[in-house]
C-alpha cells in the first residue's frame, strides 16, 4: 500500500507557521486571564480560580512546544487544554472567550492539515 505522505519532509515552514498561529491565540488567552487577575478585586474572583487557570494556559502553551518537538500527546492535549480553558471561563465567569474558539478552529482547520502530513515523525 503506498503511503500519500512517504516524501513529506518533516520540517516545513507552514508547519512552524500554525504552531506560531496557535501559540499567538493561546498568548491572547494568557492575556485575557492577566487582565482578569489584575482586575480580581473589582471582579470578586476568587484566587484558586487564578491557580487552575493558569495551570491549564501553561499546559496549552507546553502542549504546543510538545507539537513542536513531534509528541503525539502534545496533539491530543493542546485542543482538552484549550476547550478546559474555554469551559473555565463560561462555568465560573460566563464569558465567551472567541480567542479559544478561533484557537480550537485554527488547530483543526490548519494545524492538523499539517500535523497530519508528519504524524509518522511523531514519538
Amino acid at each position: 500500500m503506498d503511503n500519500y505522505f512517504d516524501n513529506e519532509p518533516k520540517k516545513t515552514t507552514p508547519f512552524y507557521l500554525a504552531l506560531g498561529a496557535l501559540a499567538l491565540f493561546t498568548l491572547m488567552g494568557l492575556g485575557i486571564d492577566g487582565d482578569e487577575f489584575l482586575q480580581r478585586d473589582t471582579l470578586q474572583i476568587p484566587i484558586w480560580y487564578f491557580f487552575m487557570i493558569f495551570f491549564v494556559d501553561a499546559m496549552s502553551l507546553l502542549s504546543i512546544l510538545g507539537i513542536a518537538f513531534f509528541r503525539k500527546f502534545a496533539v491530543i492535549s493542546f485542543p482538552v487544554f484549550v476547550l478546559m480553558h474555554f469551559y473555565l471561563h463560561q462555568f465560573y465567569l460566563e464569558t465567551f472567550l472567541y480567542t479559544d474558539v478561533t484557537n480550537i478552529f485554527l488547530y483543526v482547520g490548519v494545524g492538523l492539515l499539517v500535523i497530519i502530513p508528519k504524524w509518522k515523525y511523531f514519538e
